[in-house]
């Protein structure tokens, strides 16, 4: 479905934005009725690819920030001098500069989430969104704490399974690159060896060497064939169309699709409680639980939600439908839902399933390793051997 980017006023004045997907304008717009937000402004997002480029901002970094800046206010430092402070004392030089910009535009009377929501690539919609409740609700220092305590668990899950993949990754690279060596350089020296010396070679030396004149010969087109395999994959994963089939293949995948499974309930679970938490609506909740979801099939499953609760029917139906959610997920929402305690319910979820992701994560590493030892010693093995059989059957003739 098409994306329409919206604007409008709530009862209590506020002017609330978004983008949300919908299949036309008259739709969207009803929706947003049932809401109770009239509808301003409303406009098709367009189709074309965008290219994002990065903040030059780690996230531990603004993790860091916003836990200095939680300490700061709680000790009851006036808001300009906390971010007065902290663009001075941050090493990062991109964070400085939006710090301070941010204290200047604060410092003119506007509020610190209006502030920061200029600042998109470094504070995303649910930071700002949690800091606009802080401040409606006088709760801004309880609200950095949550949010320090979301960033740094949700860095700590991606450094367990990035670290864990570092030595698979290094593994296969070696790999191919000791066969590719051979291949390229070793096999031919033992090729032109043996063609001076004649003879009927043993057929895994044939295969192997055939392997070596293929790969020289076609060396270009080879190294051509893998960019564009690359680069297909990365069109295809900049479109939204193709890249929700692209996540709906990475959450079937053997061995790697519960984990996947597992990481992108955790993320749901522990984003929609903290915003339950810090007092924003779950409508809104679930609009910015959607665009941090980090796979396709969840943020369509959690639109579904957002017209089910529209509809005055519950969140649980749509996210059984998607088939991502296990049904003991899907029941504890339901149970929340119907006892008023949603927020607390998501956070035992999202702790149960990081625990999993750990234990996804450690039992990955432990089968992963000895199957590419295994493989890598096959490959340069099988190369080795295929090159001393004409040696062995030399040495046979002569004795």
């Amino acid at each position: 479905m098409p994306q329409f980017k919206y604007e409008g006023k709530a009862l209590n004045g506020q002017v609330v934005d978004g983008v949300l997907e919908a299949r036309n304008a008259e739709e969207l717009t009803a929706f947003l009725r049932r809401q109770r937000i009239v509808v301003t402004k409303i406009k098709k997002k367009s189709k074309s690819m965008n290219i994002v480029i990065g903040s030059g901002v780690k996230n531990i970094e603004v993790s860091r920030f916003t836990r200095q800046f939680a300490v700061m206010i709680e000790a009851g430092l006036p808001l300009v001098q906390c971010l007065d402070i902290l663009a001075e004392q941050t090493e990062n030089n991109v964070l400085s500069a939006t710090i301070g910009k941010i204290r200047d535009t604060v410092s003119s009377g506007t509020t610190l989430a209006a502030a920061m929501s200029k600042h998109k690539k470094v504070f995303n919609e649910l930071y700002v969104n949690m800091i606009e409740a802080g401040e409606m609700g006088g709760a801004l220092e309880s609200i950095l704490r949550r949010l320090a305590d979301y960033q740094e668990n949700q860095d700590r899950v991606t450094r367990k399974v990035k670290g864990a993949m570092i030595y698979p990754a290094i593994m296969i690279f070696m790999t191919v690159v000791m066969t590719w060596a051979m291949l390229t350089f070793v096999i031919p020296i033992f090729a032109d060896m043996f063609s001076e010396l004649g003879g009927e070679l043993p057929k895994p030396t044939v295969i192997v060497m055939s392997i070596s004149d293929f790969m020289r010969s076609n060396m270009v087109v080879i190294l051509l064939g893998i960019a564009a395999v690359v680069t297909t994959y990365v069109i295809l994963n900049s479109k939204k169309k193709t890249r929700f089939y692209i996540d709906v293949v990475k959450l079937k995948m053997p061995m790697f699709g519960p984990l996947v499974r597992k990481t992108a309930v955790a993320r749901f679970c522990r984003t929609l409680s903290t915003l339950l938490r810090s007092g924003v609506n779950l409508i809104d909740a679930l609009n910015i639980t959607a665009k941090t979801a980090g796979n396709l099939v969840l943020t369509k499953a959690i639109h579904k939600s957002m017209i089910s609760i529209s509809e005055g029917e519950t969140i649980t139906a749509p996210l059984v439908e998607t088939k991502v959610f296990p049904t003991m997920v899907t029941q504890m929402i339901g149970v929340g839902e119907k006892t008023g305690n949603m927020d607390e319910m998501l956070s035992k979820i999202a702790d149960f399933y990081d625990e999993e992701v750990d234990a996804a994560v450690e039992n990955i590493t432990a089968m992963i390793e000895p199957v590419i030892i295994i493989v890598m010693g096959g490959v340069i093995g099988s190369l080795v051997v295929a090159m001393y059989l004409p040696q062995f059957d030399i040495i046979g003739k002569i004795n």
